[in-house]
């Protein structure tokens, strides 16, 4: 079976209204990012970066339909979407924090969602043995009835809740390695004991009041939500430490028949709103440990949902490595910063710093 690719031209043609003096967009005027950090050519350049290397020959490249409305229902109440709607249809404007869009902004939002559905019904039915959606406009920071963060519907979330309802699986874990913390997935499922979330995150970056290792879940999701804040500085050893010593022993005590891997690219080393050095090898490492728990645990079924990632220069290079390794494929595009980003590592003292912090984690997680 092949690796499954999903992507739309109309996502990257999202945009920010007016933030910023442009053009008016409408018609045949492509838009620019209007303001946001979240612009289209990060996402874009991995595409044709793919295209040229030749990844993209090797993957079952394809779109999906928008995210049906009783979809998004599962997730976020009537009332937020038909705000959402009515505001789209008006040409745009800001329902919460940092969330701008113009007209249109609604129907993009649900086809971002609807390439997450496909990709883990496709996978859920075994059609296709991975799949990575290249969604935009991002979802994880988005809660039920709050957008914020560059992003206005719950991708995930609503594409976890399609596969629960179909009765494609049981338990479902959410791995979220954006630099930012995934507070949206985590509410929509803080109370539920059958969606384990976990997110590796800069410590208190944004948002600036969640993320803590003491936010669990509760009721029946008490224990079902893992927090991993990491300091500024950790480099791609403190990354793949918190995979082997917190990641790991969690995803393999709560069996999920599903990994989803919300896959920002904000932690690399160039990014203009992270401080953590990871690199493209980082990425490649963590979806290598993805994949080899997948198929311990779940039969291989994993989906990586696209996230952050704000280098137009260098997430593409960061992606490419994470879908050579998804696929399995032989092709290597290599690092033009490899060299760069392997001198700005942390040394040993602050490896030693990391490995302390994630071993009080792991004692307090009970793991």
């Amino acid at each position: 079976m092949a690796t499954g690719f999903f992507w739309d031209e109309r996502c990257f043609w999202h945009h920010g209204g007016d933030y910023a003096l442009t053009l008016p967009v409408g018609d045949f005027v492509q838009p620019g990012a209007g303001g946001l950090p979240d612009g289209p050519e990060t996402k874009r350049r991995l595409k044709n970066l793919m295209s040229v290397s030749g990844l993209a020959d090797e993957l079952a490249m394809q779109g999906a339909p928008e995210a049906s409305r009783d979809e998004l229902l599962r997730v976020h109440p009537a009332a937020y979407l038909e705000a959402f709607k009515q505001m789209s249809d008006a040409g745009g404007g800001e329902l919460g924090l940092r969330t701008p869009f113009g007209r249109g902004g609604y129907e993009v939002a649900a086809l971002s969602a609807g390439l997450a559905v496909a990709a883990v019904r496709e996978v859920c039915a075994g059609r296709l043995k991975a799949a990575y959606a290249l969604s935009r406009p991002p979802g994880h920071h988005c809660l039920p009835d709050w957008p914020n963060g560059f992003c206005l519907l719950s991708n995930i979330a609503i594409a976890v809740e399609a596969a629960l309802a179909e009765g494609r699986v049981a338990r479902v874990a959410v791995v979220d390695w954006d630099v930012h913390h995934g507070n949206g997935t985590e509410a929509c499922f803080y109370d539920r004991a059958e969606v384990l979330t976990v997110s590796l995150h800069q410590e208190r970056n944004y948002p600036l009041d969640t993320g803590g290792c003491d936010a669990r879940g509760e009721g029946a999701g008490e224990g079902a939500n893992l927090n991993i804040p990491l300091p500024p500085g950790c480099g791609h050893r403190g990354y793949l430490a918190a995979m082997d010593r917190l990641v790991e022993p969690k995803l393999r005590r709560f069996a999920p028949d599903l990994i989803v891997v919300a896959c920002g690219y904000d932690a690399g080393a160039m990014d203009p709103l992270g401080r953590m050095l990871a690199t493209p090898e980082t990425f490649r490492e963590m979806t290598l440990r993805m994949k080899a728990l997948a198929a311990d645990l779940c039969g291989g079924r994993l989906v990586l949902v696209h996230e952050g990632g704000y280098s137009e220069a260098h997430v593409p290079f960061c992606g490419h490595a994470t879908l050579e390794a998804l696929s399995g494929s032989a092709i290597r595009v290599a690092d033009p910063l490899a060299e760069t980003l392997e001198a700005r590592q942390p040394g040993a003292a602050f490896d030693g710093f990391v490995d302390g912090l994630l071993a009080v984690q792991a004692e307090a997680a009970g793991l």
